[in-house]
């Protein structure tokens, strides 16, 4: 992983599968992803994910995968501790199958709103001024905190499902670095101390 390199934790994502970066050379070292589902707390950002492959899933990978296939990731982030840049790799990489429209859409429609009006996001911002301060250590804890809760394993799982952590450029509030934003649903709390974060997730989720 090198020695610039701190593994932030583990990730287990669902998406579109978009193509390999490097195909054209007949290598397919990395999949272009279009995340969907996060089934497990991770530093993520938004947008299509670059992951890398373990190379001896790339040969099987390139003959199986198609553009638009519904996919599975299961791998690792790792944190760059000078650039604050981060990096996925893939453990494993499985092919889903997209389920069916159910009949009643009227009843998932209403579940998918308020489900989505659940929905936190952790914002840790990497910015020249916060990385100086501590914001990889604060990102670190932060996952740290919430792996480490005392919540149910129901709440748990309710959690990994709907809290997603991301680092972000610089988000302008430099005097108050190393910044972290918590947004849940409509609201939004600035600098959140890590040991807050779980109780006000318990709270947002209830």
């Amino acid at each position: 992983m090198g020695n610039n390199y701190l593994k932030l934790s583990e990730f287990d994502l669902e998406g579109e599968f978009i193509g390999f970066f490097d195909s054209h050379a007949q290598k397919f070292k990395y999949l272009q992803f279009a995340l969907t589902k996060c089934n497990a707390i991770t530093a993520l950002t938004t947008g299509n994910l670059k992951i890398k492959l373990p190379k001896e899933l790339r040969k099987a990978l390139s003959l199986s995968l198609t553009p638009g296939a519904h996919i599975r990731v299961i791998g690792y982030s790792k944190l760059h501790a000078r650039t604050g840049k981060i990096k996925l790799k893939a453990y494993d990489v499985i092919p889903l199958h997209v389920c069916p429209i159910n009949k009643s859409p009227q009843i998932n429609l209403n579940k998918n709103q308020s489900e989505c009006s659940k929905k936190a996001r952790i914002l840790v911002c990497q910015g020249s001024g916060c990385r100086k301060r501590g914001a990889k250590q604060l990102l670190l804890k932060i996952e740290k905190t919430l792996s480490k809760t005392k919540l149910s394993q129901e709440q748990i799982c309710k959690v990994r499902n709907q809290v997603k952590i991301q680092s972000t450029n610089c988000l302008k509030k430099c005097s108050k670095a190393p910044n972290c934003i918590v947004k849940l649903g409509r609201k939004q709390y600035n600098t959140v101390k890590p040991t807050d974060i779980v109780s006000l997730i318990e709270e947002h989720l209830s």
